[in-house]
């Protein structure tokens, strides 16, 4: 039955021009009314008025008046329930589209930010094959997290929404269609194995100490040093002032992923292999600069600075 009712609605808006009307993209905020509102009777409303039709039938017939009372009182909470279902959409509102990060062929996360003036229950968010139930309490707002497939790096726009209930009696179902005017960045996906990167060259830069915190050894006292590094104990026992001589770790030479090192491959490996050295850099915390045709990344670290340069692989052609 519900398949039939869904080839039926799929038949009903390709047939009829005022329910695909909303289906093209729209700008935020959403706001739904009594125009695009629809609502179509469950398979258990279908069977329930047929039951409401027989005990009519019978009521009427053997004129009872107690069976003819009770059908209309059904009949009358049926139609009730239609009223709250379609009550349970007008007014919503959708306000921000939020998307989190993902690589192509990964789904991607969605958060939805829907608004409302009253409290509402038992509603439903389908997008693709992922339906998702919410309610929204005495706040007025709720978020609802969606999986969005990808296939491929770049740019992709948000397919419709559906928002749907059958509350509270499950006799008629109220539906509505979304469609945001807004499109989501994926990032592309890295190559699995491949040659490291090219550091940069070990100049005096790169090849500058600092200090640690971990004792290494004892030396002669040189002038300039700290006092509070003076090894008092030790250097009672000896002629000279002896100084603790903290470690001193090299610092690792950032590195420098550059396009143009990349001959020989088309554009989507290059890429590939620039998405794999950024994941690298970010996982050993080094610092890294990028060039790409016409952008060019200074050197950076941290989650900030490899979304950026994620994104970036992302927009190229």
């Amino acid at each position: 039955m519900n398949r039939l009712l869904q080839r039926m609605q799929t038949w009903a808006e390709s047939r009829l021009p005022a329910l695909t009307r909303y289906r093209r993209p729209e700008s935020l905020p959403i706001e739904l009314h009594r125009r695009r509102i629809y609502i179509v009777p469950t398979g258990f409303g279908m069977g329930f008025s047929v039951l409401l039709l027989v005990m009519m039938v019978g009521a009427l017939n053997y004129t009872n008046n107690a069976a003819l009372l009770l059908t209309c009182l059904l009949g009358a909470a049926s139609a009730t329930s239609m009223l709250v279902a379609f009550r349970s959409l007008d007014g919503l509102r959708l306000t921000h589209v939020r998307a989190g990060h993902a690589v192509a062929g990964e789904p991607i996360e969605l958060t939805l930010v829907l608004e409302s003036q009253r409290r509402r229950n038992a509603i439903r968010v389908d997008l693709g094959q992922d339906s998702i139930a919410f309610a929204i309490d005495t706040n007025g707002i709720a978020q609802i997290a969606l999986a969005l497939p990808t296939l491929r790096r770049g740019w992709q726009p948000l397919p419709r929404l559906r928002l749907w209930s059958s509350w509270p009696l499950g006799l008629f179902r109220a539906w509505s269609w979304l469609h945001p005017e807004q499109s989501i960045l994926v990032w592309p996906r890295p190559e699995t194995a491949g040659p490291p990167p090219h550091a940069a060259a070990d100049d005096a830069r790169h090849m500058r100490l600092h200090r640690g915190d971990e004792l290494a050894a004892l030396r002669d006292y040189r002038a300039g040093d700290p006092q509070r590094h003076i090894a008092w104990k030790a250097s009672a026992r000896h002629i000279n002032l002896l100084v603790k001589d903290f470690e001193q770790p090299q610092s690792r030479p950032q590195w420098q992923l550059d396009w143009r090192q990349l001959r020989g491959l088309d554009n989507e490996a290059r890429i590939a292999r620039l998405a794999r050295w950024l994941g690298e850099a970010q996982a050993q915390r080094r610092n890294y600069s990028l060039w790409l045709p016409d952008n060019q990344i200074a050197s950076g670290s941290g989650l900030l600075h490899y979304a950026h340069c994620m994104n970036a692989l992302a927009q190229l052609p």
